[in-house]
């Protein structure tokens, strides 16, 4: 990662994990008259405080930076688990004007090590505005976080109740590859997808339903470097809030609010 404790870190491969340690080398480019770059590192370290100061420790974190240093994304588990997940948070910075400051609930599952964000970085984002005030935007954030853990418990609860046809299956993936509902996904995942989801790995996701086809795709993330790893499974979580949503049992394309069936209706059958 480093070279001899130099500022070299990580340009050249920038999408490989890094350690909280070497955010400290990445640069920090002059603010303009409307964008306030952040560092890395204290975005990490306000993070931190916030969460310490909800009582929420972290047990594991890891980054991934882009080549040029100006992207940063990671995630950080925290010390609360629950029927073979831990909590976790996702989080991104971008000195170059290219996203917004962003947080998300995530999990760990730990029979398998993915990770599953409930969505995109909406918890917080923000512009990188000179009126920014992290360590009140992070107090915020982090309130919102942690009144939707026992959502996303539930949420995971219902994923498991749903239980999906071997067509039902087929046609999700059909619509996250080919018609491109989880945009920028890697076409050539798309085998791995189906492989890890009809013939898996473990046997907690044996059973034909919502979450064993979630963590499928993520399964297959981990081919992806971090970085793009951090940004596809963020939009899975959307495209996963879309299909829960859907209570008509057509295409996740058309999903509404609420909860419903995830059996497809037989043909010609009216909403």
């Amino acid at each position: 990662m480093k070279k001899n404790g130099t500022e070299a870190v990580l340009l050249t491969n920038g999408t490989e994990l890094i350690s909280r340690e070497d955010l400290k080398s990445i640069p920090l480019p002059k603010p303009t008259r409307t964008h306030k770059p952040i560092a890395h590192l204290d975005f990490v370290e306000s993070l931190i405080e916030a969460l310490s100061m909800r009582s929420l420790s972290i047990t594991r974190d890891e980054y991934a930076v882009s080549n040029d240093g100006m992207k940063m994304f990671g995630v950080m588990d925290l010390d609360t688990e629950f029927s073979g997940c831990r909590f976790s948070i996702g989080l991104r910075n971008a000195n170059d004007k290219s996203m917004r400051l962003g947080l998300t609930a995530g999990l760990r599952v730990l029979v398998c090590d993915n990770m599953t964000f409930s969505g995109d970085f909406t918890t917080l984002s923000q512009k990188h505005s000179k009126s920014l005030n992290l360590s009140d935007s992070f107090s915020i954030a982090v309130d919102r976080i942690h009144r939707s853990f026992e959502p996303l418990k539930a949420d995971v609860h219902e994923m498991k109740e749903r239980n999906l046809s071997e067509n039902h299956a087929k046609l999700l993936i059909y619509e996250a590859f080919i018609e491109g509902r989880i945009r920028g996904i890697p076409k050539h995942l798309v085998r791995v997808v189906h492989k890890n989801y009809f013939e898996p790995e473990h046997p907690e996701f044996q059973t034909g339903n919502l979450w064993s086809l979630s963590n499928a795709f993520t399964s297959s993330f981990k081919e992806l470097r971090p970085m793009k790893q951090f940004e596809i499974t963020a939009r899975l979580g959307s495209f996963m809030n879309s299909v829960r949503g859907n209570d008509t049992g057509a295409s996740s394309s058309q999903a509404g609010a609420g909860f419903g069936s995830l059996t497809p209706k037989p043909a010609g059958a009216t909403a």
